[in-house]
């Protein structure tokens, strides 16, 4: 089979929009389930006492090691250093390959490849967009001063300033791998799922091309068999035999790479992120590649050479934390229905927090696209989504003994959620309190009849382990039904955080709000 560079890049452009289309599907169909399973009856609620030793039970007996809102802020710019210095080695690499190709190592010159580096380390962009949750306001207008800059800097290192052709390889180095990246990695419900699918999703794209090679090599020999096949069934169906029909050859090698990424995934081998990282490169490399492919053939695979720098980079900067100590734990409630405000929070607080802490909630349908990651979809593609929900109080133990509390390789948290039916979420509310340090609750839209509120508010007033609880609430909170619920907490317990009507929430505020130091727990 004769592959064209013209035909690879259709097999990567048609395997990206098909892994975005999958995720989409898959986040789809996840939340219908999740919906379905929650309402589904279990057993009858635990009595008090019953709650009361789930909760002492689920209590950590290591002390808890209170960062700052300051080491957070390290972190959080540890992780944009590290990005930006990892994207500067692949691009700079990729640079010197490129010089190597085109002029051999008489023509290499080190203005050139600065030049050239500087010009290729623009994916560092849609990195820390995916890191930092950047709108796509705030992205684009990254991209226009990038390219603004990049332009000016060809230009002046030129002998003769050609403005047009400056420009024009800039849109096309740049815009063609940006789109595709937009599809794989920057939309909401493709972001976690899309960068898992793409290495099956290529190759069930690859198994088509092969069963279109197939017919065309049937057609040019004038094949009988396939005359009357058309015959039968009429040419259109004989093109989607063999579109899909080589599918179910390459089904079994593809379901097996999909399991093999998502336990890596589970043994923490590879994190979201890293992959994430490593899709967006893998784009921008996998275009230079086949643009040098032309001229050079089966020696342009070089060009992908520095996507090793990747893994090697982030197991490199991977610390082990102490064993005498663990980072505090974070509950988040929230007020259901209230989708786009608590998503806008999670984005914006509880991505900040998981540089330093971890991170517990109740899993609900309202930040499904915040929370779903590789494990979870292969869950639920198993049909085993429902083996995770508590139906009982039995079963709390075991869910929170399930739980991820180790840092992923670029030393973020993990988020981990408890999987509860209309029945059981009281029950594994306790639970997680009882693991909880802090809370942050997001009471924007609270009113009287929010029954669930109200519990959790006066199970957090008579708590004995939970330290702070951080509640925003808006103009349409009942501050009254609010303060009757959690009547009778200790001082300072509750710190109740006014935003006013279409304001930004102050992260720093917050985050400070929930790193103070609080007494240490056994």
């Amino acid at each position: 089979m004769n592959y064209s560079t013209g035909k690879l890049t259709f097999i990567l452009i048609v395997a990206v929009f098909l892994a975005a289309l999958g995720a989409w599907i898959i986040a789809a169909r996840y939340r219908a389930a999740l919906r379905r399973l929650m309402r589904a009856s279990g057993t009858a609620t635990a009595t008090t006492a019953d709650a009361a030793a789930a909760t002492a039970r689920a209590a950590s007996p290591v002390v808890v090691a209170w960062p700052t809102l300051a080491d957070n802020r390290r972190a959080g710019w540890r992780l944009t250093i590290f990005l930006v210095v990892v994207s500067i080695v692949v691009a700079t690499s990729s640079a010197a390959i490129q010089l190597i190709e085109a002029d051999g190592t008489q023509g290499f010159s080190f203005k050139r490849l600065g030049v050239i580096a500087a010009v290729g380390v623009w994916p560092v962009l849609p990195a820390l967009a995916i890191v930092w949750r950047w709108s796509t306001l705030r992205l684009l207008a990254s991209f226009v001063f990038f390219l603004a800059a990049a332009f000016l800097l060809i230009l002046w290192r030129s002998i003769e300033p050609r403005p047009l052709e400056a420009l024009t390889f800039l849109v096309l180095d740049v815009v063609p791998s940006l789109l595709l990246i937009a599809f794989l990695c920057l939309g909401r419900s493709t972001r976690a799922i899309a960068p898992w699918l793409l290495p099956p999703a290529v190759g069930l794209v690859w198994a088509s091309i092969g069963g279109l090679d197939l017919l065309a090599y049937l057609l040019a020999h004038r094949a009988l068999s396939l005359a009357s096949l058309g015959d039968a069934v009429g040419t259109d169906t004989v093109f989607a035999i063999f579109v899909f029909a080589p599918w179910l050859i390459a089904w079994w090698p593809v379901r097996v790479l999909g399991r093999l990424l998502a336990r890596a995934y589970a043994r923490r081998a590879i994190s979201e992120l890293a992959l994430q990282f490593g899709a967006v490169w893998s784009v921008q490399l996998i275009f230079n590649a086949l643009s040098a492919a032309s001229e050079y053939g089966i020696a342009a695979l070089v060009a992908l050479l520095p996507l090793l720098w990747i893994p090697l980079a982030f197991f490199v900067v991977r610390r082990r934390k102490a064993a005498s100590a663990r980072p505090p734990t974070l509950l988040v409630l929230r007020v259901f229905q209230h989708d786009a405000a608590v998503r806008a929070l999670f984005d914006r607080v509880v991505e900040r927090w998981r540089l330093t802490g971890n991170t517990v909630l109740i899993a609900g349908t309202d930040l499904v696209d915040q929370t779903l990651d590789a494990d979870d979809a292969l869950t639920f593609l198993d049909g085993r989504l429902g083996e995770r929900f508590v139906s009982s109080a039995a079963d709390i133990d075991a869910r929170i003994a399930e739980f991820d509390f180790e840092p992923d390789l670029e030393e973020r948290f993990r988020i981990n959620e408890c999987y509860c039916r209309d029945s059981t979420w009281r029950d594994a509310f306790a639970a997680l309190a009882g693991r909880s340090d802090v809370v942050l609750m997001d009471l924007r839209g609270f009113q009287a009849k929010n029954e669930g509120c109200r519990h959790e508010l006066a199970t957090l007033a008579r708590s004995d382990r939970i330290g702070r609880v951080v509640v925003l609430t808006d103009a349409t909170t009942d501050r009254a039904s609010a303060d009757a619920a959690a009547a009778g907490a200790p001082a300072a317990r509750f710190a109740w955080v006014e935003i006013a009507a279409h304001a930004q929430v102050d992260v720093d505020g917050l985050l400070g709000r929930l790193l103070a130091p609080v007494a240490a727990t056994a």
